[in-house]
């Protein structure tokens, strides 16, 4: 699968190459074909045309509670802003933004499952939508767990040398134990949410635990469970950041040169480990970042995000992987059509697994 690209191509060839040799559904097809298995593993193509799925519209479901409240980076023991690597040339946050939707078909006193999602506030008024309609939906392969929404800002700016960088792009497990030991205590103990539900918590259980992101925040999704599956099991990236985007200072670069890229490497980090209880969902545009670029540059998304899915295949992973044709980077229609599948698809068997 690594040597279906040829960058010589016309960008139309090279589509028509992709597609015969992935095995992609066709787009005129997929709607036949969602509509028969809306649940479906594997490969799945679509576009150029875009609608909005009706499920991440306002339909006058009952709605349920936001929280909004600040961590102040100073008083974090894992991410502070300032770590050795970070450049005095990015702007660090002083606190970050921390925003929870608890959906009304919430239960006070039950163990919540719950989404994390990276770059938080980002897509989350489609998450709500999502939540509001879905909870509720008479179709089982529609429905889902009234999970909580915790939307996590990230520490401020981009790339190598960056907060945000450092948060996402790293291969380590410093990102899942500042969400574990840091964030969901103060979403637990915050106080408004305490008034609002006396004996609100989250669920233990790892299969009830989401994360997903977009871009750096969707390398750091798998991230999370790659390095942390005991507490987080339920991942979704779109236009992952599988590259070269680790800080070259960090100390993670002697385990793990390449970074992200070492996920689907020469390493191939994912087929030769111990296959991990994880079920995962990817994306990346046809358009996506530096989609023509030869794999010596170690950041073409495109070859990335094809080489990942080839490895999640071949290693018997649970995944669904999206080919979106026409889009770019973190695409807003991208979101905007698949959002509903995909979260129906990600929490499926979320009841038969619960504890």
């Amino acid at each position: 699968m690594q040597n279906v690209y040829r960058f010589s191509l016309s960008s139309l060839a090279w589509m028509l190459a992709l597609v015969a040799c992935l095995g992609f559904t066709s787009g005129a097809a997929l709607a036949d074909d969602q509509a028969a298995s809306p649940l479906k593993n594997g490969r799945i193509v679509i576009g150029p045309e875009y609608e909005v799925a009706p499920e991440l519209k306002d339909q006058g479901a009952p709605k349920g509670k936001q929280f909004e409240f600040a961590m102040p980076l100073s008083e974090s023991k894992i991410f502070d802003g300032t770590d050795s690597t970070l450049d005095p040339r990015k702007d660090v946050r002083k606190q970050r933004k921390i925003v929870v939707y608890v959906p009304a078909a919430y239960q006070d006193g039950t163990a919540a499952p719950f989404l994390v999602m990276h770059d938080g506030p980002s897509r989350l008024n489609l998450v709500r939508n999502a939540l509001d309609n879905m909870t509720i939906s008479k179709d089982p392969n529609r429905r889902l767990p009234a999970f909580i929404a915790i939307a996590v800002q990230n520490g401020g700016n981009d790339s190598k040398g960056s907060q945000r960088g450092l948060e996402y792009d790293t291969m380590s497990d410093r990102l899942a134990r500042f969400i574990q030991l840091e964030v969901l205590p103060a979403v637990e103990s915050h106080p408004e949410i305490r008034a609002a539900y006396p004996n609100f918590k989250l669920t233990d259980d790892p299969w009830g635990r989401g994360v997903m992101g977009c871009s750096s925040g969707g390398a750091a999704a798998l991230t999370m469970g790659w390095f942390r599956p005991e507490w987080f099991r339920r991942l979704i990236t779109y236009s992952g950041t599988f590259v070269d985007q680790q800080d070259d200072d960090a100390p993670e670069e002697a385990e793990y040169p390449l970074g992200a890229w070492e996920y689907h490497s020469s390493m191939k980090l994912i087929e030769n480990s111990e296959k991990k209880p994880l079920r995962i969902f990817t994306h990346v545009a046809e358009n996506d970042n530096r989609a023509n670029d030869p794999e010596s540059t170690y950041h073409n998304w495109v070859m990335a995000n094809e080489r990942t899915a080839d490895a999640l295949e071949a290693k018997g992973y649970e995944y669904r992987y999206v080919f979106s044709k026409a889009t770019r980077h973190c695409d807003r229609k991208v979101f905007e059509a698949t959002l509903a599948d995909t979260l129906a698809w990600m929490w499926n068997g979320y009841e038969a697994d619960a504890k």
